[in-house]
């Protein structure tokens, strides 16, 4: 068995720091955790690949940041994804979550897209909701129309160590996370 493990975010120095990044957050302290080989290019994406032991074995997980931006970061997904040929119910896709406190982390399988157009482009492409979300709080700002100010802000000091040590302590996680997700977040750390 395969799985894919999706980051998403916009490409570019100018935004890496930004809460709309969360996920391209946490699959590189996956990559990073693990040891697995640098960023290649591939589909419009960058990959990386490696196997995490598993209780039925190990398991290939193929890690992508989409490079197309976050709106239309789903065809990327679903090339990587009919490459590898993995279907959408073994993805696993790290976004950054307006409506989950920052800091916190939640998991969700399928469901809407909450306004998120990185999620709508995926469920464009794919045809289907049918996907894990790891939602990576941010939280709201505090002018409901500053959104889109906002996901592209960099994270304040504070939020930027919060999920640093989130994304850290998820990719250490990481097995628990693709077996038994929602057991594996009843452990972790909660947001100051």
């Amino acid at each position: 068995m395969a799985y894919l493990l999706i980051g998403l975010g916009n490409p570019g120095a100018q935004y890496g720091a930004t809460r709309h990044n969360a996920g391209f957050w946490l699959v590189e302290a996956v990559r990073l955790a693990h040891g697995w080989p640098a960023w290649k290019s591939q589909l419009g994406g960058l990959v990386s690949k490696g196997k995490v032991p598993l209780p039925a074995g190990a398991a290939d997980v193929v890690l992508l940041q989409p490079q197309t931006f976050m709106n239309l970061s789903g065809p990327c997904v679903q090339a990587v994804a009919a490459f590898y040929k993995i279907p959408p119910a073994q993805w696993l896709v790290a976004h950054d979550e307006l409506d989950v406190p920052a800091g916190d982390i939640r998991w969700k399988m399928g469901g809407g897209t909450a306004g998120h157009n990185g999620l709508k482009s995926l469920q464009q492409a794919s045809g289907t909701a049918d996907f894990a979300r790891l939602r990576l709080g941010i939280g709201r700002p505090v002018h409901k129309s500053a959104v889109a100010d906002y996901v592209l802000e960099p994270f304040s000091p504070t939020e930027a160590l919060q999920m640093a040590e989130n994304v850290a302590w998820l990719a250490g996680k990481l097995p628990e996370l693709l077996t038994e997700p929602v057991k594996a977040l009843a452990g972790r750390p909660k947001a100051t």
